[in-house]
């Protein structure tokens, strides 16, 4: 798959009828030839905005908690977590995007939050960069977190992910299709022999084939 191609289904689905909102691009991949044992769950950094601006919640003590107030959408401090019972744990896994957590807080953390934010995938991922040192500058790494994507087939053999708005260039919507794409290719085991399709979509039409 290559530019031309996302070109193709971009061309096909500005020739749609105009709704009354913006519109979200969405990447389709169809996956075959996997099984359940196989699941694919990967981070992406995509070159260009997603065209949604994601929350970020920090869990910190007084070494970050000014620079947390600066770069992040919520602050918990340790002497706020008796404030969450599992009914707020559930409100804030669904309103926040990501967790950052300061590494010396983390045993508490997976004490008080483990249960709730775990089973929602929602845990601070030391993958991610989200588990950070005291001494950590946090504005780069919430800038990185507005232009990740998560991607995962647990419930099948389909990853679907926003890639940008229709009021976007075609050329970053290209960029962000193909480094999802790319980034899928090195995650399944056998490369393009998983992959069954790929299609893009707006939010409120069907999908046109891609490859």
């Amino acid at each position: 798959m290559d530019q031309e191609h996302v070109k193709k289904a971009l061309d096909e689905l500005k020739q749609l009828p105009k709704r009354k909102f913006v519109q979200s691009y969405d990447l389709v991949i169809n996956l075959k030839n996997l099984t359940k044992q196989e699941p694919i769950d990967l981070f992406v950094t995509v070159p260009h905005s997603k065209g949604k601006k994601i929350k970020v919640a920090a869990f910190v003590d007084q070494q970050l908690a000014g620079q947390a107030e600066q770069a992040c959408d919520l602050v918990i401090r340790e002497t706020d977590f008796v404030k969450y019972d599992p009914k707020k744990m559930k409100v804030l896994a669904q309103e926040y995007d990501y967790f950052i957590a300061q590494a010396t807080l983390m045993p508490r953390i997976a004490v008080a939050f483990g249960k709730v934010l775990g089973t929602r995938g929602k845990m601070p991922n030391p993958k991610l960069g989200c588990v950070v040192p005291p001494n950590a500058v946090l504005e780069p790494l919430v800038k990185k977190l507005n232009s990740t994507i998560r991607l995962q087939s647990r419930k099948g053999m389909t990853l679907q992910c926003l890639v940008g708005k229709e009021v976007q260039p075609d050329g970053e919507i290209i960029d962000n299709v193909l480094a999802v794409y790319q980034s899928v290719l090195k995650a399944v085991p056998n490369e393009h022999q998983n992959i069954k399709n790929v299609a893009l979509k707006l939010s409120m039409s069907k999908p046109v084939r891609v490859f």
